[in-house]
Order: C-alpha cells, then sequence, then structure tokens
C-alpha cells in the first residue's frame, strides 16, 4: 500500500490536471487524449480508460520549461 501511495504522489490524474487548469471535464479528457496521441507537450500514460500524467513533465510544461 505504501508504495503505491508513493507512486499517486508522482502522478496527476484527470481530475487533477482539470482542477489545476480549470477547464470542464469533457474539456480535459479531450485535451489528454490529444496530448496521448500527439506525443506531447508532456507525458500522458493511459491506463485502460485512465489517465496518469507525471507531475515532473505537467509542472515542466505548465511553468513554460521544456524538457
Amino acid at each position: 500500500m505504501e508504495k503505491k501511495m508513493d507512486i499517486e504522489r508522482r502522478v496527476y490524474s484527470a481530475e487533477e490536471i482539470q482542477e489545476i487548469l480549470g477547464i470542464k471535464r469533457s474539456a480535459t479528457y479531450n485535451y489528454l487524449t490529444k496530448v496521448y496521441t500527439d506525443g506531447g507537450p508532456f507525458l500522458v500514460h493511459k491506463i485502460g480508460t485512465m489517465y496518469r500524467v507525471p507531475k515532473e513533465d505537467f509542472d515542466a510544461w505548465l511553468c513554460g520549461e521544456k524538457k
């Protein structure tokens, strides 16, 4: 269980991305699908129907940093 908690702290869920960006749920999923399909500007993992976004990649993108 502790390992799961550690992993969850290193990624954002779609709901957290939605809250950070202040956009609607449908817009969030549309954007994450586009980013996942196009391969950028940050990394998105799709696990079944769930999206997970590494915090480090997303935060760098949000702050205007490039990797």
